[in-house]
């Protein structure tokens, strides 16, 4: 069976099989299913197909003696022209220089090194003198962390395969096979470990590309069908009329995408499932009133909100917002950890009570003693911010409360299809009426004299403007301009005629808030700033953004951070400060200078960084694929979406013997989702 031990394998012992076992190694498959991370293959190629600092192997005649000279202590450089394709290539070897008699004008010699395609030269790191074969095998590299040497693991890699290979299981029915062309599981794990040609790799990569991504798409589907059948959620009576007064008598209209995006939260709302959705809208969208006429209903359905986000800064910010917008329609509390003693005991005996309507706070709202009276609805503002256990903890504190996920970090398609499978998806991708785009610059350091006499010339038309660093202080590491050493240049520059604050991470929170209730108040001019303001601030009368260092960032914080101004019907402009010295960097600039749309650039960020930094942190609850690139396999992503929903909810696992293999596989995920694994 594919579930033995490794030890049955020949030659694996117990030290043999405790080094195995650091590698997440414990069966026979587990071993079949370490794939190699990539693949050598000296095969000569004409100098056209070379790319340019990628390894590469090429065939000629030496065309003059090879040199050597010495450098360092014992160090050599050993270099010789090479004829190829009627061009003369430069060959250098280091620490090399025995090899001298043997590399000698007239010889055919074949070397593999790194291409440099400007100057046609290769950094060869082993030769052969000779003419080489066209058949030369392709040898798998596995990362084996120096635990095991690879020839060994290789020779148990071969034996697996030779004792297990006809018992590995085909899951998928002929039919898939068939249309996908694709070829069996057995073959495909045979030629991933040791393919005969770059064919038959190619047809492995595909076949175990594609199951890995629809078994995890069968593990969201299923886990979704599970929560509808087995999860009663609160069917809220709201007063629908209330809410239609309440929405006809907002200063300001909807737009279609909100509009469509609250049809979908009311449905849940009132249907007896329990909402599980994501709210996705660019900044400044409007997600926050969307989420607010669902906070209304329910409460015209006699039932509590919570609103968690994650800074005290942006609960603050929301609290007010939310008074401002409900008046005495609802009663609202915050609740953070600077709000304490009797004022905190009464808020936590009027939530228990019943008497509190919303209460909006931060992660201070799933300690143990905050308890609600009936708790229906929690909305979790830029939810990735959060850990899997503590929206958990919220959502346990109501009786299957309906929850909402919102975040105005633009997430691609491919990372939603993956990370919020199991969500129903909700999307809002057009700005409010009246809203003008951001216009975006950018600029080298030299132009920073011009930049601040136009903040003074915005600044003297009343309106506001943020300086954003990557850094608090200097760093010996990075010459990054700081926000400490910029605050005082800028009071040195300004000389009191304009009002400046410093905000950064190492305050304390009151310091923080303090802070921005000035900035607010427009009490500060100009706020410098690190990262601190990138998510939720609202200062409508903001109209400028500077962001220095800007290639140290990635597209979508860069938008995070542009998305500070332009939120009112006041034209604004987002000011890039950066020098970048690699083509990625220089690419993100002009990105960002020609593009406004979030999701667009969220696209763009994925391709550029790849899905594991997408957020600037490793993103929770993205899977680790082995062989799976969400960027360069998105078809084959669609594909098996689109495949596991019509399986699980065709009901095809139960009623069609052909899915039997995949019917054990979803029993398995659902048995362990029910005992609280994930």
């Amino acid at each position: 069976m594919l579930d033995d031990k490794v030890t049955v394998l020949k030659g694996v012992g117990q030290a043999l099989e405790e080094k195995l076992n650091t590698l997440n190694i414990f069966t026979v498959n587990d071993l079949l299913s370490t794939f190699p991370s990539r693949y050598e293959h000296h095969q000569v190629l004409p100098l056209s197909d070379l790319i340019h600092e990628q390894k590469a192997t090429i065939q000629g005649t030496i065309v003059a003696d090879s040199l050597v000279s010495f450098f360092g202590k014992k160090k050599s450089r050993l270099t010789f022209p090479l004829q190829v394709d009627q061009v003369i290539v430069k060959v250098i070897m280091f620490n090399r220089h025995f090899l001298k008699s043997q590399l000698l004008a007239g010889k055919t010699v074949t070397v593999t090194g790194k291409w440099d395609q400007y100057r046609q030269q290769l950094i060869a790191e082993h030769h052969f003198i000779g003419e080489k074969g066209e058949d030369e095998p392709i040898e798998p590299v596995y990362l084996l962390r120096q635990v095991i040497p690879s020839h060994r693991f290789k020779k148990l890699i071969s034996q697996a395969l030779n004792d297990y290979e006809s018992q590995i299981p085909e899951f998928l029915p002929d039919t898939y096979l068939e249309k996908y062309k694709l070829i069996s599981r057995q073959y495909a794990l045979r030629h991933i470990h040791f393919p005969a040609s770059f064919k038959h790799l190619k047809q492995a990569k595909r076949r175990l590309v594609y199951d890995e991504l629809l078994l995890f798409q069968l593990k969201l589907q299923a886990i979704k069908k599970y929560n509808r059948q087995v999860t009663v959620g609160q069917k809220k009576l709201g007063d629908k009329d209330k809410v239609t007064t309440f929405i006809n008598e907002l200063p300001f209209q909807l737009t279609k995408a909100q509009l469509k995006a609250l049809d979908h939260i009311m449905t849940d709302l009132t249907s007896p499932y329990r909402m599980h959705r994501l709210l996705q809208g660019d900044v400044g969208s409007g997600k926050t009133i969307v989420a607010a006429i669902g906070i209304y209903l329910t409460q015209t359905a006699g039932a509590q909100s919570a609103l968690m986000v994650p800074t005290e800064i942006l609960a603050e910010q929301h609290y007010q917002g939310l008074s401002q917008l409900f008046g005495n329609r609802l009663s609202i509390a915050l609740l953070t950890g600077s709000v304490k003693g009797k004022k905190r005991r009464e808020i936590l005996h009027e939530l228990k009570e019943g008497t509190i309507d919303i209460i909006v706070g931060t992660h201070a709202l799933i300690q143990d003693e905050v308890n609600f009276h009936q708790l229906g609805f929690v909305v979790i503002d830029e939810q990735h911010r959060f850990g899997v256990n503590q929206r958990k903890t919220l959502r346990e504190k109501g009786m299957d409360p309906d929850v909402l996920f919102m975040t105005a970090t633009p997430i691609p398609r491919t990372l939603a299809i993956t990370s919020f499978g199991d969500m129903d998806v909700s999307m809002i991708d057009e700005m409010p009426i009246g809203r003008k785009p951001v216009e975006t610059f950018w600029v080298k350091e030299n132009m920073l004299e011009r930049i601040l006499n136009f903040i003074r010339k915005e600044v003297a038309t009343g309106h506001q403007a943020y300086i954003v660093t990557p850094l608090i202080e200097e760093s010996d590491q990075m010459d990054i301009q700081n926000a400490v050493d910029l605050y005082q240049k800028l009071e040195a520059h300004y000389q009191g005629a304009v009002s400046l604050g410093l905000l950064h991470g190492r305050l304390m929170n009151d310091e923080k808030e303090s802070i921005m209730k000035h900035f607010t108040a427009h009490e500060i001019d100009v706020l410098v700033s690190t990262t601190v303001i990138e998510v939720g601030v609202n200062v409508p009368n903001a109209t400028v953004m500077v962001i220095y260092d800007a290639e140290r960032f990635g597209l979508s914080q860069l938008h995070q951070l542009r998305g500070r101004v332009g939120r009112s019907d006041k034209q604004s402009y987002c000011i890039l400060i950066a020098d970048p010295k690699g083509d990625v960097g220089k690419e993100r600039m002009r990105i960002m200078t020609e593009t406004t749309n979030g999701f667009e650039l969220a696209e763009y960020d994925l391709k550029l960084r790849g899905p594991g930094d997408f957020f600037g942190r490793k993103q929770s609850g993205l899977p680790e694929f082995k062989l799976a690139d969400l960027v360069e396999d998105y078809r084959a992503l669609e594909t098996a979406r689109q495949d596991a929903t019509e399986i699980i909810y065709g009901d095809l696992l139960e009623s069609d013997q052909r899915y039997k293999g995949l019917n054990e596989h979803v029993k398995q995920i659902l048995k362990a989702y029910q005992q609280g694994f994930d």
